[in-house]
């Protein structure tokens, strides 16, 4: 059975992203194990304080999360854009999984990481308030962040994009409309 790492990356406790991640979960739990976390439900100091000068010693429930990275085949984030970024909680969760000794390492004089995620593929779905037409400029940055410098870096595969918008217009019918679009997602375990 595939096992899916589902992350609801919104710092707030009541959004639509935690209704994507709701939609994605009911579905996929019939064909995978899933793994789910909540951003707004896990306690942690969100600064990486030394940097990678000194190791900083994991809360539970970021050693639970990089525990599920390591079991996952499949991973799976359902963010915010904000200001054309990361929510800074979720950032901060970035600083404090994706370490080296973990994700990457380096070995020698050479500044080619190695890979310590390989064999991995991941999802992310991105929910923002830029005009439809601009959603792809707007997610861009994030992208380059977090599937091109974070996932991809550390060996995850390419990540397959859904972006949702304009959220602050949108009405039930297109709301209804991106939850089935999950739910399908979820059904097929992608």
């Amino acid at each position: 059975m595939k096992n899916i790492l589902l992350l609801n990356a919104n710092p707030k406790a009541v959004s639509f992203c935690r209704a994507l991640a709701d939609s994605y979960e009911i579905e996929a739990r019939e064909q995978a194990n899933i793994h789910r976390f909540d951003l707004a439900k896990m306690d942690f100091n969100q600064n990486l304080e030394t940097g990678y000068d000194k190791a900083q010693q994991l809360e539970k429930c970021l050693a639970d999360f990089q525990q599920a990275i390591l079991s996952a085949d499949h991973i799976v984030m359902i963010s915010p854009v904000w200001w054309g970024g990361l929510p800074a909680k979720f950032k901060g969760l970035i600083d404090r999984v994706f370490l080296p000794g973990f994700a990457f390492k380096y070995e020698g004089d050479d500044p080619e990481p190695i890979q310590l995620l390989k064999g991995k593929t991941s999802r992310l779905i991105f929910t923002m308030d830029a005009p439809e037409y601009f959603l792809s400029e707007q997610a861009l940055p994030v992208l380059e962040q977090l599937d091109r410098f974070t996932l991809q870096f550390c060996g995850v595969a390419k990540a397959q994009v859904n972006l949702f918008g304009p959220m602050i217009f949108a009405d039930d019918q297109q709301r209804n409309h991106w939850l089935q679009t999950v739910k399908s997602l979820g059904t097929v375990g992608g």
